[in-house]
């Protein structure tokens, strides 16, 4: 029977590092950001509903997304950040499920669904587990200040756009603290893929 597992975290507290200490475990990773890029390629249903709740200019010359001027606009109010989820919330749904289901054929004893809005999104309900990837803020302001090259109001603004990383820790059923080394981090997954397998 596998487990599904919907991982999670906040914006930089390092959810992608503990994605790929699953795959390379060999787990099977559904990842959501790849389900948001997929379903806004050119000539998707959810590339023109942009277009049309947006305008052009979100749309590059080649015909692609422009992430950073949709980003602008939606980062900075919220109305517009629920338009955007209107649009992208239901087709990534759809995606996830797919891949879900594709990914159970193969009966894995742990299926990562890789979720950063799991809980805004209500995904909890899709999974058997959730697993809270957490840091301290102080180590979030400043991997997102060096990872996007932003000052510290806009890592702020970034940051408070999503549920505080302490409520998903009470949400979750498990927490893997990315505050310390990778080598610290890979041994809590390992130790918490012992913990399960062995049931």
């Amino acid at each position: 029977m596998t487990v599904i597992l919907g991982l999670t975290g906040s914006i930089a507290t390092g959810k992608s590092t503990v994605s790929k200490i699953f795959k390379e475990q060999g787990f099977p990773v559904v990842d959501a950001d790849l389900g948001a890029r997929e379903v806004v390629k050119p000539g998707t249903e959810g590339l023109c509903e942009i277009k049309k709740q947006f305008g052009d200019h979100v749309i590059l010359s080649d015909g692609t997304l422009n992430r950073t001027a949709l980003g602008e606009i939606v980062f900075k109010d919220e109305k517009q950040r629920e338009k955007l989820n209107v649009i992208l919330s239901k087709r990534i749904y759809q995606w996830l499920m797919d891949q879900k289901e594709e990914c159970l054929k193969r009966d894995p004893a742990i299926l990562v669904l890789d979720i950063p809005l799991l809980f805004e999104s209500g995904y909890e309900k899709e999974v058997d587990q959730v697993m809270v990837v957490a840091t301290t803020k102080e180590t979030q302001i400043n991997r997102l200040m060096n990872r996007d090259k932003i000052g510290i109001e806009e890592a702020i603004q970034k940051i408070n756009s999503q549920i505080p990383i302490s409520e998903k820790i009470v949400l979750g059923d498990s927490v893997i603290d990315n505050s310390g080394s990778t080598e610290n981090t890979k041994q809590q997954v390992i130790d918490w893929i012992d913990k399960i397998t062995a049931k």
